[in-house]
């Protein structure tokens, strides 16, 4: 029973999982994923955490603690900054127990862990080895990284991996990359571990094969994820453009895979009008993910960028549109896992924006901060941390506009604002991003937190609200109400 309104981030404001592979498990969602640290020097700098959530309440996470931290791994490098956890995946084995399957830096390998329940106390089990002992990554293969473990309905169990991006030193460590998109091995089910078949190319184009097919302009980057529905296998992965998640299908889990579309971007580039990192309505940057269904509905995952770089991940989850087969890319909303839109009366933070962009747009976050000056971003106050949520969007300047979908504003008549910050103009609030007014406000400059507030004329039913500032100065946005 739903008991809360879901949001994107749909974990709290102070959580940074991104590389989401969701899993359910009885009657609850579990996700599986990287952990970056708020303001980190580099990705994955975190241990495992796990959160679930009903699957009949995706509003209502539950933070299920650390299952796995790196020093549980035999073959864990002295230095963190630059071999860290990187995006697991998880299986249930033939004997009822959970097999996390992960990559660390500066190891080569894919590392297994094993837990009684979902989301217990792991514990490190083994490498993924050929049949001589030899752990994979270990015999010249292609560099070894994102690994997706599938188990088919007749019990066979598969391995995806690969990383396709040339001249990265820090990722590739000294391995090559893949040129032929990802790599697949079977694996014994009994041990977990053993290959019995490959490595083997599924099908899936890299780089140099895309053109002149239709992974031309999708080719295949990383995170592989491998989902199964009504017999057709979907094979999931971020493109060489990073900030997307494109698929491929088959009816056969080792081969044959065909480009089917775009599922999500951090950006909603390939949406109407957005064709490029330039008209992108939010910060993009790399972005892993996968589908799950529940309850005949379907949902794509993925991680949004926050604090200016690449490093300070979230995670967010979409429902997407599945007909006949076939995904259609998901819009970025505010509302994710919702399954309406939100509430037209209530209080509302402003870190739920979906679209956040300056006078001149957005750019494609790198791990050195982008310059504050003219763009909005979104930021927390001090340090990483397990509780606390208060993060806000930054440096909302004259031409920014910060975007939530979707409410149902049926019986909206007045909005608030609560900011802080020394700026003064008018802000504007409309259902169109480049439609007239529904409220404006005036905004002067205070040091302290602050509410203004007007009347509001909006249509009825299931809306946007985008908010755009003019004027000098700038100011924090930290939340808003509907009444």
């Amino acid at each position: 029973m739903k008991t809360k309104q879901a949001f994107n981030p749909y974990m709290p404001s102070w959580e940074y999982v991104p590389d989401a592979e969701p899993h359910v498990v009885g009657n609850r969602v579990y996700v599986y994923g990287s952990h970056d640290l708020f303001n980190g020097l580099n990705f994955c700098l975190g241990d495992y955490v796990c959160w679930s959530a009903p699957v009949d309440d995706l509003g209502n996470w539950k933070y299920e603690g650390c299952i796995y931290k790196r020093e549980q791994d035999p073959a864990a490098p002295r230095i963190r900054l630059t071999n860290g956890l990187a995006a697991p995946d998880m299986v249930q084995g033939p004997d009822g127990k959970f097999y996390l399957y992960y990559f660390m830096g500066g190891t080569k390998m894919i590392s297994v862990a094993v837990c009684d329940k979902p989301a217990g106390k792991y514990e490190f089990y083994g490498y993924v080895k050929y049949s001589d002992g030899v752990p994979i990554g270990k015999k010249g293969e292609p560099f070894q990284f994102d690994p997706g473990i599938f188990m088919d309905d007749d019990g066979r169990l598969y391995l995806y991996t690969g990383f396709a991006l040339e001249g990265n030193p820090i990722l590739l460590d000294g391995s090559k990359p893949t040129e032929h998109g990802p790599m697949c091995f079977e694996l014994d089910p009994s041990d977990m571990l053993t290959v019995l078949n490959g490595p083997g190319y599924i099908g899936i184009a890299g780089d140099k094969e895309a053109p002149g097919t239709p992974y031309e302009g999708h080719a295949f980057l990383e995170a592989s994820s491998m989902r199964k529905f009504n017999g057709i296998y979907y094979f999931i992965y971020s493109t060489k453009k990073s900030h997307e998640l494109c698929y491929a299908v088959s009816d056969n889990p080792t081969g044959g895979f065909q480009f089917g579309g775009i599922l999500v971007s951090n950006g909603d580039i390939g949406l109407p009008g957005i064709t490029d990192v330039k008209k992108a309505k939010n910060y993009t940057g790399n972005t892993h993910g996968s589908l799950i269904e529940i309850n005949g509905k379907y949902y794509i995952f993925y991680h949004r960028h926050s604090n200016r770089k690449q490093s300070s991940r979230q995670a967010a989850a979409e429902e997407i549109r599945f007909e006949n087969g076939k995904f259609y890319q998901a819009e970025m909303t505010s509302c994710g896992l919702n399954g309406e839109p939100l509430s037209g009366q209530g209080t509302y933070p402003s870190y739920i924006a979906c679209n956040l962009y300056g006078k001149k747009g957005t750019r494609f976050l790198s791990m050195i901060k982008h310059p504050k000056k003219g763009y909005p971003y979104l930021t927390q106050e001090g340090g990483d941390r397990e509780g606390g949520a208060d993060q806000y969007i930054a440096n909302m300047c004259d031409g920014a506009v910060a975007g939530f979908k979707y409410f149902d504003l049926t019986s909206t008549k007045e909005i608030s604002v609560n900011i802080r910050g020394k700026a003064e103009g008018v802000l504007h609030i409309s259902t169109e991003e480049y439609g007239v007014p529904a409220a404006e406000i005036p905004v002067v400059s205070s040091r302290k937190l602050q509410s203004f507030h007007a009347p509001m004329k909006a249509r009825a039913g299931r809306q946007p609200l985008f908010f755009k500032f003019t004027g000098r100065g700038s100011f924090d946005f930290i939340s808003f109400e509907l009444k």
